[in-house]
């Protein structure tokens, strides 16, 4: 359902302007921008249900809310996803199931045929990867007709540029498709699903323009160019400002995301970590399952909020947690049946907050540390996005158990990262990593 629009008049109209759409958990948002980086309208929706056409609808939807006379000034849009979520689509590129989302892990046994032929280490080792629902798909009856193998950001853009089949390094990078050599490997190649394999194109590379249909319907200009999309994650590490080698971001939501800019790939399937391609760099992590969905499954917003004020973040709690809001663990632990550690629990609610924040505060520490044994160029600082970045007691306990300075992204929300990639195209990548060269 739609959920709002925003835009900023005050601004003075540019001949051109970008799109950016980012497809969430819970919902999708839409945020336009001039060549500058200013933010023109901004366009929400909240999902009822995951399915295609919820997308679809939401997708067009978004458009229509951005207002007309930034719509006919559209040069680029570029969409993100998250990560893994795909469907399989018949040769009119209609969806012949229900979609598998990112956190879908139905494909044991395919994950376990992945262990005999993939490297070790690999990031399609995951009964949740991309290539694992690929292979789970062809078990299906409907797998007779299929004719695409999507990742969601890639399905939404072609249903604009009318040329499915085609998704972008970073979607990709759990199907298989190899980030340093720019191409799927031989192991891969082997397989039968492989004529289902999408092309691959860097981010923010240009597919084509919008068909004349789309053009019409969402009163486009019929030049409105669509770029190959990103993931969620990317894009808001895209939107946070990071630049150079050491430099992090930490993505506070439901679950705890760590992003480290490197100069050396690391990819680690046994502590969940793997790396994205940025430019020539490498951005390295894993996600933690603790983060917010604990803290709220004890606490209102209000709650928190008022309990952080009395937290002394200088000072240890005495409390040795590990919060976890079920059993099981991704990164920096892999298990899948480590228990949460929340006893005891103290009387006093602002001391019980202390230790669950000083928990998470470690978890990321150790998180961070593990990826520079393994490799990783050394943190130096950190940014922070997602709703934990406005938690001032949270942010200074952090530093302290990082030892490096704390401060807050530059922009938090995935779909201006995704604007960004919209209106610089495959060059954003390569600028953010002749910066990030000059810098040092």
């Amino acid at each position: 359902m739609k959920f709002g629009i925003m835009t900023h008049p005050s601004l003075p109209l540019t001949p051109h302007a970008f799109l950016g759409i980012d497809f969430g958990t819970s919902g999708a948002r839409a945020i336009a921008i001039d060549r500058s980086g200013n933010i023109l309208a901004e366009a929400r929706w909240v999902f009822s249900d995951q399915t295609a056409e919820a997308w679809r609808a939401a997708l067009f939807d978004l458009i229509g809310q951005i207002p007309a006379d930034i719509r006919r000034r559209l040069t680029a849009i570029a969409i993100n996803g998250t990560s893994t979520t795909a469907l399989l689509c018949d040769a009119d590129n209609q969806p012949l199931c229900p979609p598998l989302p990112y956190y879908d892990a139905r494909a044991q046994a395919e994950a376990r045929l992945l262990a005999q032929i993939a490297p070790p280490g690999h990031p399609v080792l995951s009964a949740s990867s991309s290539l694992a629902k690929l292979l789970w798909f062809q078990k299906q009856p409907e797998f007779s007709r299929a004719r695409f193998f999507l990742h969601q950001a890639d399905w939404l853009a072609s249903l604009l540029h009318g040329r499915p089949g085609i998704s972008d390094y970073h979607n990709s990078l759990k199907l298989g498709f190899d980030p340093e050599t720019l191409r799927y490997p031989e192991w891969l190649l082997r397989l039968t699903v492989t004529p289902l394999l999408p092309r691959v194109l860097a981010p923010g590379a240009a597919i084509g323009p919008v068909t004349a249909k789309i053009a019409e319907h969402l009163a486009l200009p019929r030049d409105c160019l669509i770029r190959a999309g990103t993931t969620d994650s990317i894009a808001a590490f895209i939107a946070s400002g990071a630049d150079h080698p050491g430099q992090a971001v930490t993505s506070l939501g439901s679950t705890l995301v760590l992003k480290l800019l490197s100069r050396k790939r690391v990819d680690a399937a046994q502590y969940g970590i793997y790396s994205h391609r940025i430019g020539n760099l490498w951005r390295a992590g894993g996600a933690s399952n603790s983060g917010g969905a604990v803290l709220r499954s004890f606490f209102s917003d209000a709650r928190l909020e008022e309990l952080s004020a009395r937290v002394h973040p200088e000072t240890g709690s005495g409390l040795d947690y590990y919060p976890l809001p079920s059993p099981g663990e991704r990164f920096p632990i892999n298990d899948p049946e480590l228990e949460p550690r929340l006893t005891p629990r103290p009387q006093d609610d602002t001391l019980f907050l202390h230790g669950l924040l000083e928990g998470m505060a470690r978890i990321e520490a150790q998180g961070y540390r593990l990826l520079q044994e393994l490799g990783a160029t050394p943190l130096d600082s950190v940014l922070t996005a997602g709703g934990g970045a406005g938690n001032p007691a949270w942010t200074a306990m952090r530093s302290r158990f990082l030892g490096v300075p704390v401060q807050p992204s530059s922009h938090v929300e995935a779909a201006y990262g995704t604007a960004l990639l919209a209106a610089r195209g495959e060059n954003l990548l390569c600028c953010e990593q002749a910066q990030a060269e000059n810098s040092n």
